[in-house]
């Protein structure tokens, strides 16, 4: 992918971004936004708008789930600890919680990606459907062991995580696995030791 198709998927990411912290903005003031109340306040078109979002109930779904995502600096402020398992554990927890204290939101939310991804199939859109939360917290989480990974099994560890843990991972150990919370989190905690020590194996 060539720096010119970077940069505007990287737009592109931002301006979904905007939209969302636009929404959380109005809804802080107790308002009951539309989604043109929400384009403007994100100084974008109402066209624009709607390419990201094909509701505004989509777009308030995520908003609301967006902010509970803590940042990776703040999340690992205090961290005693540089041990990779146990910083992805933290990940892991953190994650699961929200998406245990908000499961229908975030089930709402996976019905919203779904049908944008279908829509964007059909119409060879390159508008991104969801906003990537994870990736930032899992690379943090490793950041201080980098230099255990070759680069290549860092990527694909970091890519592999990302597979367990949020909404997906959530759906699959409740509806396809029908584990109890404790044997799901038992679960996800084993397969991040085995994908850490897979990619040292790598080394």
């Amino acid at each position: 992918m060539n720096a010119t198709v970077t940069g505007r998927q990287n737009q592109k990411n931002r301006t979904r971004k905007d939209l969302l912290l636009a929404a959380a903005r109005l809804g802080k003031q107790g308002q009951a936004p539309s989604l043109e109340d929400i384009a403007r306040e994100a100084l974008v078109s109402r066209a624009t708008a709607y390419r990201y979002f094909p509701s505004v109930e989509a777009l308030l779904v995520e908003a609301g789930l967006d902010v509970a995502i803590p940042d990776a600096d703040a999340l690992f402020a205090n961290a005693a600890s540089d041990d990779p398992v146990a910083r992805l554990e933290r990940v892991d927890t953190v994650l699961h919680d929200i998406v245990l204290a908000n499961e229908p939101a975030m089930r709402m939310m996976l019905v919203h990606t779904l049908q944008s991804g279908m829509q964007r199939d059909e119409d060879g859109s390159d508008i991104p459907v969801r906003q990537n939360r994870r990736m930032p917290l899992i690379e943090a989480a490793l950041a201080p062991a980098r230099h255990e990974f070759k680069p290549a099994a860092l990527k694909t560890l970091s890519q592999a995580l990302a597979l367990i843990m949020g909404t997906e991972g959530m759906v699959v150990v409740k509806d396809v696995l029908q584990l109890n919370d404790a044997e799901a989190r038992k679960v996800k905690r084993w397969a991040i030791r085995a994908l850490v020590q897979a990619a040292r194996r790598s080394t």
